[in-house]
């Protein structure tokens, strides 16, 4: 198919070179710099531009990967004049509904990942969902996102949201606490590098058990002579403390939850 990139971000990054890899045309890229449209385009083919008005017309997807904040502002000017093509978004939580007036034919892909422009990942190995006004756009939308993943969903925008929150917690708040582990360590002198075998050994625990059984610490069984201690050691962070009572007490609640 023919593609036009919306964006030229992290997502757009790493979705242009599979569809280059996968035998698709990346006709254009387009972005509000026209630095970073030259660097996707040189990663992914077609002709770069920052300007909205020079947006061809002629491809078979528009593809928005961009900040939720100015999507809803992009959509009208991308859409105009190729309301019977396909555009689909890739965010997390907005609504396939931004579309609506705007387009014939439209959707969401949205694939489940976290991405950065310095490392490549395998699309085939990442859960897409997808989501279309009608069965033309979901039927081309499968067969399309199928070109470059295996798993491929059919999932509404009500349901995304919750997806994508779940995401939040999975990834975004995980890797903060890696940032927060970073900073303790490095004001008394220790690398980071000290707790990757335990950040790798965590996370192939949860391949074979469900979270709640890979759970361990102070706070499962409330050890709460160690948790006051290692509370107190964070007194001078007010954010920091909050963030350890609360994840702790989360910690013990879920463990009571779940005990047999």
């Amino acid at each position: 198919m023919k593609v036009i990139l919306i964006g030229a971000g992290n997502l757009a990054t790493n979705l242009g070179k599979s569809l280059l890899q996968a035998g698709h045309d990346i006709v254009q890229v387009y972005s509000h710099t026209q630095k970073s449209a030259s660097a996707l385009a040189a990663l992914a083919g077609g002709a770069p531009t920052n300007d909205l008005n020079a947006i061809r017309n002629d491809a078979d997807i528009y593809i928005l990967s961009v900040k939720d904040s100015v999507l809803a502002d992009l959509i009208p000017q991308v859409c105009k004049g190729k309301e019977n093509k396909i555009f689909v978004h890739t965010a997390g939580s907005m609504p396939m509904s931004l579309f609506e007036g705007m387009a014939l034919h439209y959707g969401v892909l949205y694939p489940m990942q976290t991405f950065s422009k310095e490392k490549n990942v395998e699309f085939k190995d990442i859960p897409c969902f997808i989501e279309g006004n009608d069965d033309y756009t979901l039927n081309n939308l499968d067969e399309f996102v199928h070109t470059i993943a295996s798993k491929v969903y059919q999932l509404s925008s009500e349901e995304r949201q919750y997806l994508h929150l779940s995401a939040v917690f999975a990834c975004n708040f995980v890797n903060h606490c890696y940032e927060l582990s970073s900073e303790i360590l490095a004001k008394h002198g220790l690398p980071f590098d000290v707790m990757l075998p335990l950040i790798d050994e965590t996370a192939r625990k949860v391949h074979m058990l469900a979270p709640s059984k890979a759970q361990t610490g102070p706070a499962v069984r409330y050890d709460e002579n160690i948790i006051r201690k290692q509370s107190m050691m964070l007194k001078d962070d007010p954010i920091l403390k909050d963030i350890y009572d609360r994840m702790s007490l989360s910690i013990h609640r879920t463990a009571l939850l779940n005990k047999d």
